[in-house]
């Protein structure tokens, strides 16, 4: 198996994904009572065809269940070639495939025969957790072949009973669905105020959010266990953090759901619960393969204690100063989108958002440059590399907040909003800290739509929608970057060159950048003049605009023509009060 182990993590791994949708597309059945909608199977009313309503959800179940069988014995076969000294992956392998089957069986009969839908279909959505729960594990297995488990620790025994705490949380769930029980409380957290629920489903659905709350606080309490005593095992604390995030965020689709059911809130506290069973049997098997003694997390918590400048060094991994400035443009992006001003409410929500996805992805950029950041002067003193923080505490760090700005920013903005929130985390962490930093001179040409999206996100909140306009705030961004960062990288270059980077000034050199700053700006100054022709800015923009350009022209002109650092400098510091009052202009516009 180790020199042909690498298919059989891919079929396991497709296989595991493909069950993944059918628990999520299950849950969805059973909340919007879809379930039962096709009155016969494998066919729908006799058809092959989708049908309409909500038999078509139905009717797309059954299609990715037929899927699933496919990939499962995909991934069954796979085991049994390149697996057969490690009899516990076959098992859990082959017992998911023996699960499918009856699963298939059973939804047949629960088709068929409705009355037995509301109990039969929480047994149902157990064995479907079940087959879920074997699958991700054996693709722990797969990708590391480590053959023995402990649970002897304390952090260990917690995360076995905080399995089984949510396994039962999630077939309570099934049930309140499958019965119609989410309605018989109007309000949340309580069940008719302060009165005793009035009706069997009324404390079905107390008894599930009182599961609710014993569940939730075992996961705080995993969570902060984490955070003591296993900082050194980076898998171990993202899984727990990332659980503990999901968590909660699946609490507040739950709460927001009892006001109705939007289909987006109601994917996503289906797909929530899926993916927080998911995550919570990657820790439990993590766990489980560090085998890690009592001594061990006891000598861990100790050195966890003292640190003086905690909050500061998280603070720092944010990246501030940065996140500052796409602040100011995402706040502009909602004047300028609504032209008026935000409510308190809907500004702050966004802003939060805001300011956790930025902070999140700069914490993983930070983790991701860690070993590059020890190489260059200007980053040293970061708190992964200084050794302040350790490794996993900054990625749990970072993947924790910007998995809740998207929760939060969905519940409490818009899901639009959040959206484009996800795609922003996505842009700055895989395509350009992943992807293209250290591997193209244009990383920063390219990169630079991670922070033009931003003003996107403010427009969505405050609109609800995109339209031309809009994207012409993305695009002065987006052409703003690369001059702003290639005059930082002038005053850098020997630190980008020590670290490996490939920026412009290291790659084509100082002469080169110097003419490109200037043309970029020259570009960047044409297109903030454009804008009134597409609706966006009048009168007292155009004015600002021209005085603003003028002054950043100035200086990019000097970074031509003098060089140094000295000049580059300060094109880098004017650029960020460019873009600032560049937008804070349009929002006067807007306002006016």
């Amino acid at each position: 198996m180790h020199n042909k182990q690498s298919p059989l993590r891919y079929y396991i791994l497709a296989a595991s994904v493909v069950v993944f949708l059918l628990v999520v597309t299950g849950g969805m059945l059973r909340a919007s009572e879809s379930g039962g909608a096709c009155l016969d199977w494998p066919t729908c009313f006799g058809r092959w065809t989708p049908p309409q309503g909500n038999a078509f959800l139905d009717y797309t179940h059954r299609m990715i269940t037929a899927l699933t069988l496919l990939f499962v014995l995909g991934a069954a076969w796979a085991a049994r070639r390149y697996a057969k000294a490690d009899g516990w992956l076959r098992g859990l392998v082959y017992s998911t495939l023996g699960i499918l089957v009856l699963q298939i069986l059973m939804g047949a009969w629960i088709s068929m025969n409705q009355e037995v839908f509301d109990w039969l279909s929480s047994l149902h959505l157990g064995l479907s957790l079940l087959m879920l729960g074997g699958l991700v594990a054996a693709t722990v297995r797969a990708f590391d072949l480590r053959f023995t488990f402990s649970y002897a620790s304390p952090f260990a025994r917690l995360s076995l009973v905080t399995l089984a705490a949510l396994a039962l949380l999630l077939v309570s769930g099934g049930v309140v669905a499958s019965t119609g029980a989410a309605q018989a409380c109007p309000d949340w957290p309580l069940c008719n105020g302060l009165n005793l629920p009035a009706s069997p489903a009324a404390w079905l659905n107390m008894l599930h959010r009182s599961i609710v709350l014993g569940t939730g606080l075992l996961v705080a309490a995993l969570t902060r266990r984490a955070w003591i005593s296993q900082r050194s095992q980076t898998s171990v604390l993202v899984a727990t953090t990332t659980l503990g995030v999901l968590f909660f965020a699946q609490a507040l689709m739950g709460a927001r759901l009892v006001d109705g059911f939007p289909p987006h809130l109601l994917v996503l506290h289906q797909a929530s619960a899926a993916v927080s069973w998911a995550v919570m049997v990657v820790q439990v098997t993590l766990v489980g393969m560090a085998g890690r003694s009592v001594e061990d997390e006891r000598l861990e918590a100790q050195t966890a204690r003292g640190r003086m400048r905690l909050v500061k060094d998280f603070l720092m991994l944010t990246k501030p100063i940065v996140v500052a400035l796409l602040l100011v443009t995402t706040y502009a992006g909602m004047v300028i989108g609504a032209k008026s001003w935000p409510s308190a409410e809907l500004a702050f929500w966004t802003l939060l958002g805001g300011f956790m996805a930025a902070g999140g992805s700069g914490a993983i950029n930070q983790y991701i440059d860690r070993s590059d950041d020890q190489k260059m002067q200007r980053t040293q003193n970061r708190p992964i590399p200084a050794g302040r923080l350790t490794p996993g505490e900054g990625l749990a760090f970072g993947v924790g907040m910007a998995l809740a700005s998207f929760y939060l920013v969905a519940a409490l903005v818009n899901f639009l909003a959040a959206l484009l929130t996800l795609a922003g985390i996505i842009y700055y962490v895989l395509i350009y800290s992943l992807l293209l930093k250290k591997t193209t001179v244009q990383n920063i040409v390219i990169g630079g739509g991670a922070g033009a999206i931003p003003p996107l996100v403010g427009w969505a909140a405050a609109t609800g929608s995109l339209n031309i306009p809009s994207l012409f705030l993305f695009a002065v961004v987006f052409m703003w970057t690369p001059p702003h960062f290639w005059a930082l990288a002038l005053v850098r270059r020997v630190d980008y060159a020590r670290a490996g980077v490939p920026m412009l000034p290291v790659v084509r050199g100082e002469v080169e950048t110097r003419w490109q700053i200037f043309v970029y700006t020259l570009e960047l100054v044409g297109l903030t003049l454009f804008l009134p022709l597409f609706g966006l800015g009048g009168s007292v923009y155009m004015v600002g605009a021209i005085a603003l350009g003028a002054w950043l022209l100035w200086a990019a002109w000097k970074v031509w023509k003098q060089g140094g650092n000295r000049v580059a400098w300060k094109m880098y510091r004017y650029s960020s009060m460019y873009l600032a009052f560049l937008f804070v202009v349009l929002m006067v516009d807007a306002l006016v």
